[in-house]
């Protein structure tokens, strides 16, 4: 556009201004409708009002830009031209929808608004026109309610209460029992409740509604439940929604007319089934909203479900075969599952939206796979399909099949996985409770919106109401919680004290396992078994790896998590922290001896009582990893952490081990430390205490003899001395490690490779890493320690402020989450360009929490390094991040 910006984007009506690639522009609704209107499908006419919009709005006062007006009055006049109607008038009114659209998909998180352009008049055009004054009516008081929720922000629950009423007193159950006459009574109330509320009428003039709905979707993109929504998928503030403008199909125009939400394939298991449902005579927001329980899409999943209510398959067979045929043209098209919005209007198909689907971690691996094996994607478009994060779903836990369980509500399987935790029966306490540590399962009768923290919260959901594609469906698969709705046994008092199921009364507090699977609800705890992973996790992690170029270890120092990292594909151990072993009962005695002891003589005879059980635990690092490098980080933390600190504590020490509790007391205070995280510890405790370190350093060297000369295989230490500042630090304990090592290999007449390195957690030690590389054969950076040192955050104590920062935009994420690329990151890009400077082929990798978080990852690919280590269980997480962010520093789109 010379010189003019384009702020309306037209679709439908035999062509569209706008496509799939649009999306930034047109928002995700808005550039797929304009795709399937381009692709031939049956689409209403309407037009999407770009984001850039919603950019101005916010930037100028909540005020629209010049022009728009206009461009929207000649969209609309296009959209009526088409369907022979027009907007406001009397006689044959066009009615639209206004719906949100922002880039990513965001389901249910901001503002909807159907039936738009009805009011006292044009509701009668609109009964003479149609035929059935019932459905003119039934969309009227649809729309007074929800306009008055969303623009007015009335609460919707006194109309829903309003209706309830209305009901109980003529002897209704179901909305579609109500005539004409009776809506028009339920509208009367509905327009006096407005009035009383706000002190002025409905408004009746259609071009304020117009206006009041786009204000309103604009307003939306900042409320509550949208902000949370982006803060828990980093969706930036600044990208804004679209606005999409739609004539209007009606799925309530009697029995021949219906509204569904389907999806291409299974979004739970990612079977090559067609999943969803529908209701005859309802619109949209009737089936996600959970307000009434929908029937089955197909045929095969009534059987299932033993449900007694016709399929759309079977109700309906002609439009049901004209969606089959769309859903394979979109699937083909899209090349992925979609999730599609449907209204069938007098047996005519419409199509109101399609998305790509979101699924759970098992169904996404399914579903790459499946697509790949398809021929639709590569292997390297399969690895992209799959949110690393979402793998923590699959590589925990499920129930055991053969533990004993109290069944105490059945529903639907709406989201898989199993959890266990409290009751709770509202967001706010949902969260509060989790804040404070406590496991809880949300119950609620169903699920909105504004649930979407406690949901967050919660460990599993359960709802009364609502089907498979419901709000806390919908929502629970994408968060990866176990969910079962539609539990219609379920009856929840209103006190939200207890919930009863066939007499049965389950307290708010009282401990309850969810099967999100099986769609079932236990008593109690229901003990778990380890996941099997196979078939398609082998197979996509397969292709990962044939990818990546980093290694991936595992921060280990049990055996057992060794193996765990292990049977994940971990390529070694990139961090064994050694004081968690001192830690142990059989050994905290002589730690403290040492810690007591007067002078170096009786710290080394402490040492010599924790110099086999080291080794032996070495031994046992070494054996499970043969082959692989085993990186051992020397005693970090300050010795006042392993003595007892309260009177009772000292009192019970001293009594247990035949020590002097004075001697402990005083031992304590001496060795107390106002900032320990910055005190004696680290390489400081090693150049005050060097025996220390040399008992370490024998412990690794001797059991590595001791497994090599076991299994034959070549076995590889490296050890690590932290918290290094100076190089002078350095050089004075590697050469006192080396001199151990050597006469270790000596005495055992063994030749093996080891490497003496150290951590980067400070940012001198990073900033001067050319001098450290002098000496240092490798380094690891210890992001945590980084991340704090570089804020001067304490991870343990920021929790408290941090939620302020991130709310307030001061932090995109948590540091301590997701590596701070310009402060920490800056830091770590010096070191790898100073180390290799000095030592071109030092090896580098972090082991800090960052090493198993892909969006670090990211980083940590893009700054060259040759390694992550994580947690055993986030391993695979790390794999298949690593391999994306090749792919994505290969097409030139890296975060690093």
């Amino acid at each position: 556009m010379s010189g003019k910006t384009k702020w309306v984007y037209s679709f439908g009506a035999g062509g569209s201004e706008g496509d799939a690639s649009m999306r930034n522009l047109l928002g995700g609704k808005g550039a797929n409708l304009a795709e399937m209107a381009s692709l031939g499908l049956p689409v209403p006419p309407g037009f999407t009002i770009t984001t850039e919009v919603c950019s101005a709005f916010y930037a100028n006062n909540k005020s629209h830009p010049a022009g728009l007006k206009a461009e929207v009055d000649a969209a609309l006049a296009a959209i009526g031209k088409h369907v022979g109607m027009t907007f406001a008038d009397k006689e044959r009114p066009l009615l639209v929808s206004v719906r949100s659209g922002a880039r990513a998909s965001m389901p249910g998180m901001m503002d909807t608004v159907l039936n738009l352009g009805l009011n006292d008049e044009t509701v009668e055009g609109l009964a003479k026109l149609s035929g059935d004054p019932r459905f003119a009516y039934d969309s009227y008081r649809r729309f007074i309610q929800m306009y008055s929720n969303v623009v007015l922000e009335l609460d919707h629950h006194s109309f829903e209460e309003l209706l309830e009423t209305y009901k109980e007193e003529h002897d209704y159950f179901l909305d579609t029992e109500l005539s004409a006459k009776d809506w028009k009574l339920v509208i009367d109330g509905y327009k006096k409740a407005v009035a009383s509320a706000l002190g002025k009428p409905f408004p009746q003039d259609p071009q304020e509604q117009l206006w009041g709905a786009i204000n309103a979707v604009f307003g939306s993109w900042r409320n509550d439940r949208a902000d949370t929504y982006r803060r828990l998928h980093h969706i930036p503030e600044s990208w804004g929604t679209a606005v999409n403008v739609q004539a209007m199909v009606f799925g309530n125009m009697g029995e021949t007319s219906a509204t569904g939400v389907a999806f291409t394939r299974d979004p739970s298991t990612g079977d090559n089934h067609y999943y969803g449902e529908f209701l005859i005579n309802a619109q949209g927001e009737d089936v996600v909203a959970g307000i009434r329980t929908p029937q089955a899409l197909t045929k095969r999943a009534r059987e299932t479900m033993r449900d007694d209510a016709p399929s759309m398959e079977e109700a309906m067979p002609k439009a049901y075969g004209e969606l089959a045929a769309v859903f394979e043209k979109l699937e083909k098209h899209y090349r992925d599952m979609q999730d599609i919005e449907f209204t069938i209007q007098d047996e005519k198909l419409w199509m109101l939206q399609t998305r790509n689907g979101k699924r759970t971690a098992k169904a996404a691996l399914k579903i790459a796979v499946d697509l790949c094996e398809e021929g639709l994607i590569t292997e390297e478009e399969a690895i992209g399909r799959v949110d690393p994060h979402s793998l923590d779903q699959l590589l925990h836990p499920s129930l055991d099949p053969d533990a004993p369980r109290d069944l105490i509500l059945s529903g639907l399987p709406a989201s898989p996985g199993a959890a266990a935790g409290e009751v709770v029966f509202n967001s706010d306490e949902a969260e509060r409770l989790a804040q404070e540590g406590k496991a809880v399962i949300l119950v609620r009768v169903e699920t909105s919106p504004e649930d979407i923290h406690g949901m967050h919260a919660a460990k599993g959901i359960i709802t009364a109401r609502g089907g498979m594609t419901s709000h806390a469906a919908v929502v629970a698969r994408g968060m990866g919680r176990p969910c079962v709705c539609g539990a219609g046994d379920l009856k929840i008092d209103k006190s939200e004290e207890f919930f009863s199921v066939a007499g049965r009364k389950i307290q708010k507090g009282d401990l309850i396992t969810i099967d999100g699977g099986a769609g079932r609800v236990f008593a109690g705890a229901v003990p778990t078994v380890q996941p099997e992973l196979s078939g398609d996790f082998s197979k996509l992690m397969s292709w990962a790896d044939k990818v990546r170029r980093m290694k991936v270890r595992a921060n280990a120092e049990t055996p057992h998590d060794a193996r765990v990292a292990r049977d994940f594909g971990a390529e070694g151990i990139g961090l064994c922290r050694t004081e968690h072993m001192f830690f142990e009962a059989d050994r905290i005695i002589a730690v403290r001896e040492m810690i007591l002891a007067e002078d170096k003589t009786g710290r080394e005879a402490a040492l010599a009582k924790l110099l086999p059980m080291q080794r032996s635990d070495f031994e046992e690092l070494f054996r499970v990893m043969t082959g692989l490098p085993v990186t051992i980080r020397l005693l970090d933390p300050p010795l006042h952490e392993f003595l007892p600190h309260s009177d009772d504590e000292i009192e019970e020490v001293a009594k247990s081990s035949g020590m002097d509790a004075q001697k402990l007391k005083d031992r304590a205070h001496k060795l107390h430390e106002f900032n320990p995280m910055l005190g004696h510890r680290g390489c400081r405790l090693g150049v005050s205490y060097p025996e220390i370190y040399e008992m370490q350093v024998r412990a690794i060297m001797e059991a590595a003899c001791n497994i090599a000369k076991e299994t034959g295989e070549k076995v590889t230490p490296e050890i690590m001395i932290p918290l290094i500042a100076k190089r002078e630090e350095f050089v004075i304990l590697k050469n006192s490690a080396d001199a151990v090592a050597l006469a270790v290999l000596k005495e055992n007449n063994v030749k093996l490779d080891y490497l003496v390195g150290t951590m980067i957690e400070l940012p001198r030690a990073a900033l001067t890493a050319d001098e450290i590389a002098k000496d240092a054969e490798f380094f690891s950076f210890g992001t945590n320690d980084l991340t704090q040192t570089t804020f001067g955050l304490s991870r343990d104590d920021s929790a408290a402020f941090l939620p302020d920062y991130l709310r307030q935009g001061i932090f995109e994420r948590d540091p301590f989450v997701t590596i701070d690329p310009d402060g920490v990151g800056a830091l770590i890009k010096i070191a790898v360009e100073k180390g290799r400077a000095t030592r071109p082929h030092v090896k580098l990798g972090i082991c800090g929490e960052h090493g198993g978080d892909p969006d670090s990852i990211h980083f940590v690919e893009g700054a060259g390094l040759d390694y992550v280590s994580c947690s055993p269980y986030r391993t695979p997480i790390a794999r298949l991040a690593a391999a994306q962010a090749k792919l994505s520093k290969n097409s030139g789109s890296s975060t690093a």
